[in-house]
């Protein structure tokens, strides 16, 4: 069984393009918000926080939605082709916007801002799980995390791609007014770009033909439940616990990405440039851990590999907080141990969504790639506000052991998952599945 890493990475570039994206609008948004129109920080991080709030119900719909389209294009790519192109058109008015505001200040400029980053945030929660969906509509079961190690790693091209353009486009600080209306038209280009790849080298109707050919020659591989009907129980409760595994990693991971430059600062003495370091050297370790971890998921399969992520993640930050027992100052260990959080968590991100829609039939994977992101996103809108409460009310030293909690209660709640695990490779008939374009 040999995965079709052209393909893959042709269908990666839908993830570039919205990693990009969210990467300028987590960056670039809450400057505008604050600077330009000088809202307080409560209500720029509420509208922050707006996109997650969206994304619960946008995402599980539209997923559901693009299972039952018939169009000749496909079911995921018109979903991809005019959401890219409805984004595109928005997001350039915020820059615009932004930039009249700074001329001439007016209420109606900066209700008009807010209304045209509601319809953007519409339109980018509209493919999503489309987007994401493809991949396996397109792949064979027992190679999912392999392929997903590859569309995760077009997802941190796209981010970086847009870092490398930032510090070439405003590598110097400046006291004047600045404009991002360059930045958000090369982050539109790269979109565009990526869209255009898309429509033109991935012919979705016959890849997901080549599949269902697939499928029906190996029936040993066929979904536990037939399109749109109940799962059996045993599958169901399995489902459920790993829906749940899903939430408490989130919150882990996610509590600590969230408020470490706060507490490094605070409880470390850490500068922000070292703080952002970690985080920095966290991502690095998740990059190089994508294909390995892809590929170990093949070998002992996806249920074990995520539970040693988890073991891995609720230890690592269990090891930070007795380093803040021992110590009160950064010290270059440190950056070890974020590095062993970057492993844990491609390990569980790597493999996760595959067992999710390995549970359901490939009519519904948008469906279920939908309700992956409801509670993974349920769970980082939950966790800062939690995480930030117990830094304030208990004290900043909690971070940690809460992170660890959550961590090593998904490795349990894991452990009562049983179905979505790899598939043993089966050898007859792939070469005909094996096909380059």
């Amino acid at each position: 069984m040999k995965l079709n890493t052209k393909n893959t990475v042709l269908v990666g570039f839908a993830f570039l393009s919205i990693c990009a994206f969210w990467q300028m609008y987590d960056n670039l948004v809450p400057l505008i918000l604050t600077n330009t129109f000088h809202m307080n920080e409560t209500l720029s991080g509420a509208i922050m926080a707006s996109d997650n709030v969206l994304a619960l119900f946008l995402l599980p719909l539209f997923g559901g939605l693009s299972d039952r389209c018939k169009s000749p294009l496909g079911r995921r790519r018109p979903y991809v082709l005019f959401g890219t192109l409805a984004a595109i058109v928005l997001m350039m008015g915020l820059p615009l916007l932004a930039d009249s505001y700074h001329a001439a200040p007016a209420g109606s400029k900066l209700a008009l801002f807010v209304v045209v980053l509601g319809m953007l945030l519409v339109a980018m929660g509209t493919y999503r799980s489309p987007a994401v969906a493809l991949m396996p509509d397109i792949t064979p079961k027992p190679l999912r995390s392999k392929a997903n190690a590859i569309i995760n790693l077009m997802g941190a091209v796209g981010g970086i791609l847009y870092l490398l353009i930032t510090r070439f486009l405003y590598s110097t600080k400046s006291d004047h007014y600045i404009s991002y209306f360059p930045l958000f038209l090369i982050v539109g280009g790269i979109m565009a770009a990526a869209v255009v790849i898309l429509m033109l080298f991935v012919n979705e109707p016959k890849l997901a033909a080549q599949q269902k050919r697939y499928e029906d020659a190996h029936p040993e591989e066929n979904p536990v439940t037939e399109a749109g009907k109940a799962l059996p129980p045993d599958v169901r409760r399995s489902l459920t616990f790993l829906l749940i595994s899903i939430c408490l990693w989130f919150i882990g991971y996610n509590g600590v990405t969230t408020w470490f430059s706060v507490y490094a600062q605070n409880t470390w003495n850490m500068s922000l440039g070292q703080a952002n370091t970690c985080l920095t050297i966290a991502t690095a370790g998740a990059i190089l851990s994508y294909i390995p971890t892809g590929n170990l998921a093949g070998k002992i399969g996806r249920r074990k590999t995520i539970r040693l992520g988890t073991a891995l993640l609720g230890g690592s930050f269990a090891a930070a907080f007795v380093y803040t027992l021992l110590r009160d100052e950064f010290h270059p260990v440190l950056y070890l141990l974020f590095m062993l959080v970057g492993l844990a968590w491609a390990a569980i991100g790597v493999n996760s969504l595959p067992m999710v829609v390995e549970m359901c039939s490939g009519a519904d994977v948008g469906k279920f790639t939908g309700l992956y992101y409801t509670f993974s996103m349920s769970a980082q809108i939950v966790t800062p506000i939690v995480a930030g409460w117990l830094m304030r009310n208990v004290d900043y030293k909690a971070l940690f052991p809460y992170a660890a909690i959550f961590a090593l209660a998904s490795c349990f709640t894991m452990g009562f998952v049983r179905h979505g695990d790899s598939a043993a490779p089966v050898k007859k008939g792939l070469e005909a599945f094996d096909v380059e374009d």
